[in-house]
């Protein structure tokens, strides 16, 4: 699973994802990409579940990039636990997605192939997404 190796603050605050995604919403390195069309929360292991599925259906035959990164802390608190008593600790990482954020890239592939991966991966993701090409 992909987690920063370290960073400012232990845990931070929940925040809004409201808006669109003004960085990383555009096709930088390929050709094909998978595109996110809601905001939420991507869990690390979605992100590595997608990523994997993606290699497997192309079978290495081209590269690809993995646009996002989970490096936002979520907390929770221990079952049963009165209030009071603090925030929980760190449980797993997230990467806040805006609408318009490009997830994955692909290429050295031909677009059917590419198509049809990103399809298998967009059924790994938490949200609706679209296939673009440059």
């Amino acid at each position: 699973m992909l987690s920063p190796m370290r960073t400012n603050v232990r845990k931070q605050h929940r925040g809004r994802m409201k808006g669109v995604a003004y960085h990383g919403n555009r096709i930088c390195f390929s050709r094909y990409a998978l595109q996110a069309l809601e905001p939420t929360w991507i869990t690390s292991g979605q992100i590595e579940a997608g990523r994997r599925t993606i290699n497997r259906y192309a079978r290495r035959g081209g590269k690809i990039w993995v646009r996002i990164f989970p490096d936002k802390p979520i907390t929770m608190r221990p079952a049963e636990t009165r209030m009071g008593s603090g925030k929980g600790s760190p449980e797993y990482w997230v990467s806040v997605i805006r609408l318009g954020r490009i997830l994955y890239e692909m290429g050295g592939v031909f677009e059917t192939v590419a198509r049809a991966a990103a399809r298998i991966a967009a059924y790994k993701m938490p949200i609706r997404t679209q296939f673009v090409t440059t």
